[in-house]
């Protein structure tokens, strides 16, 4: 069993909070954010989460084709991002799990599954 805690971005909800023009270059901004949730892996969320990390990125529509960078894996939703990102957690049951998302509904659903949940503040910038 993985002993890294699981983090899981909801890529759509945390680029889209912040108003830097990214709905010009949605595969641009997804990419930004995966660059700078690489460090991650090494040095964890502090002082919620310790490293080593598991660090998802959870892309959907125009940013559907970003990929993968060492330290963080990126899985492209084929519908719902939301729905991509319970499955991530549901397939994980023995593992700490944690998701960046400031979505009400999907907080509720991860949440049921004994997720922890932050908002995208706690990511760096």
């Amino acid at each position: 069993m993985e002993s890294r805690p699981l983090l899981v971005v909801d890529g759509a909800n945390v680029v889209g909070s912040r108003p830097d023009g990214w709905w010009r270059d949605r595969a641009g901004a997804a990419a930004r954010l995966r660059d700078a949730l690489a460090p991650l892996a090494e040095t964890g969320v502090p002082p919620v989460l310790p490293p080593p990390v598991e660090v998802v990125l959870v892309v959907e529509g125009a940013a559907r084709n970003v990929p993968a960078v060492p330290g963080v894996a990126v899985v492209s939703a084929p519908g719902s991002g939301d729905d991509t990102i319970v499955e991530l957690v549901a397939a994980a049951p023995g593992r700490r799990r944690a998701v960046v998302t400031a979505d009400r509904e999907l907080r509720a659903r991860v949440g049921a599954l004994g997720a922890e949940v932050y908002g995208p503040r706690r990511l760096p910038r």
